[in-house]
């Protein structure tokens, strides 16, 4: 009979467990992207530290996401040839590749319609940053107090890095987002959920003890 109390309040365990996972928040925000080859992989700098080289293509997307690891990449394949091809090189400057996706209306906050995606070629001083030479072709830029990177070209006109919960995620449809991922640790909700749970398998024990 212990047994069997004690696999029940495991199931509960686990249905507690899931329940956590599904409310787990996203954020939306601009993710920084860098190309390998034909692969987007996310930065490990924020653009106002990462310096790219003569040649480098970069990229930026607008969506909601819980980490890096969920984060969504930027559309298209154009590579560097192609963005800079009418961009000519000079002396003392290098070309960067910039990819500027906005996202879909699904990733957009409310009220506000995303821009199509676009290219651009950015022609800086050698020692520029990417958030440098996003500015020189991809004006108004907006940041927080934080340094961290809210709007591009004007989108959004508001907001930065707010959290999303799943089930809003859900009612605007499918959406995949520079703000620090979210605590990974248990929620509140979840914490309570436990104890509960702790608790009633106390009190069926005594129970089953007690009958015994």
């Amino acid at each position: 009979m212990i047994r069997r109390v004690l696999l029940l309040l495991l199931a509960s365990f686990l249905l507690c467990a899931g329940a956590g996972q599904a409310q787990a928040a996203g954020y939306r925000y601009w993710s920084f992207w860098e190309r390998d080859g034909e692969h987007w992989v996310y930065a490990t700098q924020g653009p106002s530290l990462a310096r790219p080289s003569d040649g480098d293509v970069q990229g930026f997307r607008f969506a909601v996401s819980e980490d890096s690891a969920s984060a969504t990449r930027p559309r298209g394949t154009a590579d560097f040839a192609t963005i800079c091809a009418k961009t000519p090189a000079q002396d003392g400057r290098k070309r960067v590749a910039l990819v500027i996706d906005f996202g879909t209306p699904a990733d957009a906050p409310g009220g506000e319609t995303p821009p199509a995606a676009r290219t651009a070629c950015a022609r800086v001083s050698p020692d520029a940053t990417t958030a440098e030479a996003l500015a020189a072709v991809a004006k108004p830029l907006r940041y927080d107090t934080n340094a961290l990177l809210c709007a591009i070209s004007g989108y959004p006109e508001k907001g930065c890095g707010e959290q999303v919960s799943q089930r809003q995620d859900q009612r605007q449809g499918p959406a995949a987002e520079e703000k620090a991922p979210p605590d990974d640790g248990p929620s509140l909700g979840l914490v309570a959920g436990i104890a509960v749970v702790v608790l009633l398998g106390g009190a069926a024990i005594w129970q089953v003890r007690r009958r015994g």
